[in-house]
């Protein structure tokens, strides 16, 4: 048996959470926090590439340009579907440092792609499906936290695994911009590119948005391996997970944390590009990692504020705050020749942000309790041992739907960017796409007072 397995694990049991269990936890916590935040780093690489791709020389339309960007989110998604299930399978020690060392293959293929601008569409294409590795993750990270952490503290842990995580989104938009100016890697990161944009020519060393991920993520990779654990209890099949798609919860809260994550990384890929076509005069890469820093710091203490308040109450709340910041953003938009307004503009995504990053945690609450409460209620009555295994089997489907819901939301990855293009090729402005993502919303709210937060819910949390 390996060193790093875990056989007995009770985070119930004050005793056993007091003498060694919650250190255990933290642990892994904090090497996953990092390797998840690389993950999104390289997922959202492509959001800042393609701003610079146009001045280097590469001959994109703004359409190519769009589903550059939002192809990553579309097999991020898909992979995520798959990467729900592996850590009862692998293990969360040996799936973490396989996830994360399979961010090497994108970080490295984009370092090397961009020097060249002969380099095909189709190649970009397929660079921008690998980024997907990042996306993935997600599902898995999520998964293996929920199993460390107790039913009072689920909040927390999953708020801080995912917040802190988000932050690789705003660092990939803040970093690059920095690193492309200068040669990091000197002769070995290969020769600078002449960026031409508004009629001024600058240095530009491209490739390092690939490049300056590797170091940190063969680290990252390390430290999962020699400084994680696996957990006994959490080991399931394939079958053993499938029962989560006989329950309604599971594609309710499909629905629910499409509209906060799917909102969050959707907004983080398509407001570089937004911001440029719609502000031409703004330069975007300055003020584009400032909404998913709002959001994942927001991620933080909505996991707070819902272990306080409960996860339903919250959600509710922060789907209706979207829906005023939508319509604010819309409000500020160029319409009919007028210019709009770049302040209103960006103090409205950021509140938009700010509800996603709630939302993320309040939903991502719901979950746990929800299957925890629905086993133990079936359970009730019966004899310890069967009260026992409906903790066990509560924890093992509450992981499940946590890494599913993630893959689902994960689309609006894809579907937010490509949307905005679509609107703006149709009716010459985004407008449509975000008319769309407030009734979105409205059936959210619906959704989640029915079913979660009204006084006679079946299910309240």
């Amino acid at each position: 048996m390996s060193k790093y397995m875990i056989n007995t694990w009770e985070p119930e049991s004050a005793t056993f959470w007091a003498s060694g269990g919650r250190d255990t936890a933290n642990r892994n916590l904090w090497i996953s926090i990092p390797a998840l935040a690389l993950a999104f780093a390289v997922w959202m690489v492509w959001s800042v590439v393609v701003v610079n791709l146009p001045a280097i020389g590469f001959q994109y339309s703004t359409n190519q340009l769009f589903w550059l960007t939002a192809l990553p989110g579309l097999s991020g998604a898909t992979l995520r579907i798959f990467y729900s299930f592996m850590v009862p399978i692998f293990g969360g020690r040996k799936w973490t440092t396989i996830s994360t060392a399979s961010l090497l293959i994108p970080a490295l293929g984009i370092g090397f792609a961009v020097q060249d601008v002969t380099t095909g569409y189709p190649t970009m294409l397929i660079l921008a499906l690998l980024c997907g590795f990042g996306g993935g993750n997600f599902a898995s990270s999520m998964a293996n936290i929920s199993f460390f952490f107790p039913k009072a503290q689920k909040g927390y842990a999953l708020g801080m695994n995912a917040g802190l995580g988000n932050l690789g989104v705003s660092a990939v938009q803040f970093v690059v911009p920095l690193v492309i100016t200068v040669g990091v890697f000197g002769a070995l990161g290969g020769d600078a590119q002449t960026a031409v944009k508004a009629g001024k020519s600058s240095t530009m060393w491209l490739q390092n948005a690939g490049f300056i991920w590797v170091p940190f993520i063969s680290v990252s990779a390390l430290l999962a391996w020699f400084g994680m654990n696996d957990l006994a209890s959490a080991k399931a099949s394939f079958a053993d997970q499938a029962v989560i798609f006989k329950r309604k919860h599971n594609w309710l809260m499909c629905w629910l944390y499409t509209g906060t994550f799917g909102s969050f990384i959707g907004y983080s890929a398509g407001f570089p590009l937004l911001i440029k076509t719609q502000f031409p005069d703004v330069n975007p890469l300055q003020y584009a990692f400032l909404g998913p820093l709002v959001g994942a710091l927001a991620r933080v203490v909505g996991g707070v504020i819902a272990d306080k308040l409960g996860g339903a109450k919250v959600t509710v709340w922060t789907f209706v705050g979207m829906i005023a910041a939508v319509y604010g953003v819309i409000s500020f938009l160029p319409h009919g020749g007028a210019a709009g307004n770049f302040t209103g503009f960006f103090w409205m995504f950021m509140a938009l942000f700010a509800g996603t990053g709630v939302g993320n945690a309040s939903t991502f609450r719901m979950i746990p309790v929800i299957f925890m409460t629905e086993r133990q209620r079936a359970a009730a009555g019966k004899s310890q041992a069967e009260q026992q295994q409906a903790i066990v089997d509560a924890n093992k489907e509450g992981a499940a739907v946590l890494g599913f819901t993630s893959a689902v939301a994960a689309y609006g990855a894809f579907f937010i960017p490509k949307s905005y293009g679509t609107s703006i090729a149709m009716t010459g402005g985004p407008d449509a796409a975000l008319w769309c993502f407030i009734a979105f919303y409205m059936s959210c709210i619906a959704i989640t007072w029915w079913c979660y937060a009204r006084k006679n819910a079946a299910m309240p949390c």
